[in-house]
């Protein structure tokens, strides 16, 4: 599944829409699912998937994301089952975060300064 946010002049804002950009292959019925994301921020547009999900009834539905900002969830119920690191309120880039289309491959994670 691929989905796409967007929102305010900036593409954020209080104000954000999510879409599908592509859906699943194959049914889920029955079958345990685990969400794999990047980083979890409000939790918006995980929880607006994870409701999209429910009613094409898996087994188990549940989320592993490599960053956490817990600090910025609106959204209190979200199965986050595994975490790999509570990060800070930073802009990370590399290891697939980028910044305007760039950094996406360099091995690691970078916090971007700001300036």
């Amino acid at each position: 599944m691929s989905l796409a946010g967007y929102g305010g002049p900036s593409g954020g804002g209080s104000r954000s829409a999510v879409r599908f950009m592509k859906d699943l292959d194959t049914p889920i019925e029955g079958r345990d699912v685990l969400v794999i994301e990047n980083v979890v921020d409000t939790g918006l547009s995980l929880n607006y998937l994870l409701k999209a999900l429910e009613p094409r009834r898996p087994r188990d539905l549940a989320v592993c994301a490599l960053l956490d900002r817990p600090y910025r969830r609106l959204v209190d119920d979200l199965p986050l089952r595994y975490a790999g690191f509570t990060a800070p309120d930073e802009f990370f880039v590399g290891y697939g975060f980028d910044l305007d289309g760039r950094y996406r491959g360099l091995p690691d994670l970078h916090v971007m300064l700001r300036r």
